[in-house]
């Protein structure tokens, strides 16, 4: 396990990008549009397009800058000693994506408790708008010490509150809860 002082391997774009500051007079978009990368070389694998696991990379990626904006970032988790783990995750690929192709990305707060975040991500093509990939994600706040799940602090959640009050007239999005399975004919 990694303590905030040893060295790991995979990097984030934002790692190290401190939290934003937070007004709580501004307005909040609905949804959140956070993170726009482009489909990188090595993101393309052996047929020519973004590999699956590119696209979890992504919304990883996107989910990290939602933290931030929630006021979670490195100095959060040393100081507090608390982060989310993701507790569950589902991406419906629907297009493929190519080298060089812009990437826009939407984020949605469906939910949250206390303890828990229920995300939705909509990638889509950054000039033709089509639909490309959608992510699902359930998060949970974590005591980092106990291993376990915990309330989320004051401030964080207030942001989280603000910000599902903001999304809440939005509608649901049909892939939202969907489940895995072999759809027969009856």
């Amino acid at each position: 396990m990694n303590t905030p002082n040893t060295p790991h391997g995979l990097r984030t774009p934002l790692e190290g990008t401190p939290a934003q500051p937070w007004d709580p007079l501004a307005p909040i978009d609905a949804p959140l549009c956070l993170h726009q990368p482009t489909v990188l070389a090595d993101w393309v694998d052996y047929n020519g397009h973004m590999s699956e696991s590119c696209f979890l990379l992504v919304f990883g990626d996107h989910t990290d800058a939602f933290f931030r904006l929630i006021g979670v970032d490195e100095a959060y988790r040393q100081g507090s000693g608390h982060s989310f783990y993701t507790v569950q995750t589902m991406i419906h690929h629907v297009r493929e994506a190519t080298l060089g192709d812009p990437l826009h990305l939407s984020l949605q707060l469906l939910d949250a408790d206390d303890r828990r975040l229920h995300i939705f991500h909509a990638m889509t093509h950054g000039h033709s708008g089509e639909l490309l990939a959608t992510g699902e994600q359930l998060l949970t706040h974590v005591d980092m010490a106990q291993g376990r799940s915990s309330p989320m602090l004051p401030e964080v959640s207030r942001r989280v509150r603000a910000i599902l009050a903001a999304h809440a007239g939005l509608p649901k999005p049909a892939k939202a809860g969907a489940a895995i399975g072999i759809r027969r004919a009856t």
